[in-house]
C-alpha cells in the first residue's frame, strides 16, 4: 500500500479526522479538513464511517483441527474487522507450536493463552486427568514463545474437571505463579462452586463468561454480585464477556449493570459453529448487544481496543497515534432493525447495529466480508 490519506472518518466520540498512513506507519492524525494537500491515494469517507484502534477479541478459538472448538484465523479476524485475536486455550503444550505457526501465516495478529492441560481442547474434558497438567512442558512452551503466549487458560466447570474439583485450578494457580503469567479462568456449571473458584484468582487474572446464565454464576438469585466477586474486583481481577454458545445472558448482564458491575473486555468465544449458526456470529454482533444494553459507542469500542490492549501490555494495539504502526478498524453504525439473541435463546430487537468495513494493518488494507444482521 502506498501513502494513503483517509479523509472524513469519525472517531467513536464523533470527532471527524483525517489520517495519513505512510509505509505502514501513521504519519498524521488531524481534524478533518485541516490538511491543505492530501497526498498519495485518497479515500474520502464523507463522515459516514468510523475508525478506531484495531479491534481485539480477547477470547476466540482459532485452531481449526479441533472440532467443534476451532475456526480459521482470518475468518474470525480481519474478515470481521478484528485486527488481533487471542486464542483462549485451544492448545496446550502439545500443539501450541502448530497454532502459533498458523498465526504467522495469517493476516490477523494472533496471540494465545496456553491451556494448562497439555492436550488442550482435543478433548472437552481436558482437566479430568491431572496427569495432563504437566508443569515442565507448560513452562517450556511459555519460554519458547514469550511474544505470543500472553497467559494461561483453565476451564473450571463440571464437564471439564470431572471429579477433580478445584485441584486443576490450584495447579493452574501454582503454574501461573511460577511462570509469572496471568490466568484466564472459564466459569460455568458447578461443581466446583463459584465461591471457591473466585478467591483463587489474583490481580491481573481474568474471569471469562462473566455473564453466563447458568446456576453457579457471579450474581446471586437477587441479582446482586457475590461478595467473592466484589473482593476479586477490588484486588484487580478482570471480567471478560466470552459470549460463546452458552455463556451470555441478557438477564445477567442487565442485573450486573443495575449493580454497577461492568466487564473490562467484550469478547466472543467464537468458533466455527457459533459463527455460522449463532448466537455469536461476530465481534460486531456482540458489540451491538451492548449498545442495546445502553452502552455508548465509545464504551463499546474501548472494550475491544483500549482495555484489552492495556491488559495485554501492548497499548499501541488499541490506539491511534502518530508514529505507531497502522493498526486500525473501520466500521459503520447503521440504523437497522435486527434481532439479537443471547445464549439462552432470548431475543431482543435493536435498531442500531455495528458493521465492520475494513482493517488497516501496517501497509495492508483489507476490506471486511460484511454479513447483514438482518439474516440473524
Amino acid at each position: 500500500m502506498r501513502k494513503l490519506t483517509l479523509r472524513n472518518l469519525k472517531l467513536p466520540d464523533d470527532t471527524l479526522v483525517d489520517i495519513v498512513v505512510d509505509a505502514g506507519v501513521i504519519a498524521d492524525l488531524s481534524p478533518a479538513g485541516t490538511r491543505t494537500a492530501p497526498t498519495g491515494d485518497v479515500l474520502d469517507y464523507g463522515g459516514r464511517t468510523y475508525v478506531s484502534g484495531g479491534w481485539i477479541d480477547l477470547h476466540v478459538h482459532a485452531f481449526p483441527e479441533f472440532d467443534p472448538y476451532g475456526d480459521d484465523i482470518d475468518e474470525i479476524g480481519v474478515k470481521q474487522g478484528v485486527a488481533t485475536i487471542v486464542d483462549a486455550g485451544s492448545c496446550g503444550a502439545d500443539r501450541i507450536g502448530e497454532l502459533l505457526a498458523d498465526g504467522e501465516r495469517a493476516a490477523t495478529r494472533l496471540l494465545a493463552f496456553l491451556n494448562v492441560s497439555r492436550i488442550g481442547l482435543s478433548r472437552v474434558d481436558e482437566l479430568s486427568e491431572l496427569g495432563w497438567i504437566d508443569f515442565a512442558l507448560a513452562a517450556k512452551a511459555a519460554s519458547e514463545h514469550p511474544e505470543a503466549i500472553v497467559g494461561l487458560k483453565a476451564r473450571i466447570s463440571r464437564s471439564v474437571v470431572g471429579a477433580n474439583g478445584l485441584e486443576p485450578l490450584r495447579r493452574a494457580r501454582k503454574l501461573a505463579d511460577e511462570t509469572g503469567l496471568p490466568l484466564m479462568v472459564h466459569i460455568g456449571s458447578g461443581p466446583p462452586d463459584i465461591r471457591d473458584i473466585v478467591p483463587l484468582l489474583a490481580e491481573g487474572d481474568v474471569l471469562t463468561h462473566c455473564f453466563h446464565g447458568k446456576r453457579n454464576g457471579l450474581f446471586g438469585d437477587n441479582g446482586q454480585p457475590l461478595q467473592e466477586l466484589k473482593d476479586a474486583l477490588k484486588r484487580g481481577v478482570k471480567l471478560d464477556v466470552g459470549h460463546g454458545t452458552a455463556s451470555f445472558s441478557f438477564r445477567v448482564a442487565e442485573a450486573a449493570a443495575r449493580a454497577g458491575v461492568r466487564p473490562h473486555t467484550v469478547s466472543t468465544d467464537i468458533y466455527r459453529g457459533n459463527r455460522l449458526k449463532g448466537p455469536v456470529y461476530s465481534l460486531a454482533n456482540v458489540l451491538s448487544k451492548f449498545l442495546l444494553l445502553g452502552w455508548s459507542l465509545e464504551e463499546a469500542i474501548a472494550s475491544v481496543t483500549i482495555f484489552p490492549a492495556s491488559w495485554l501490555g501492548r497499548p499501541e494495539l488499541g490506539r491511534i497515534r502518530v508514529g505507531d504502526r497502522a493498526n486500525l478498524t473501520l466500521f459503520a453504525v447503521e440504523n437497522q432493525t435486527a434481532a439479537l439473541v443471547d445464549s439462552e435463546g432470548e431475543e431482543r430487537v435493536t435498531h442500531t447495529i455495528i458493521e465492520p468495513r475494513g482493517v488497516i494493518a501496517g501497509d495492508k488494507f483489507m476490506e471486511c466480508e460484511v454479513r447483514s444482521e438482518k439474516s440473524h
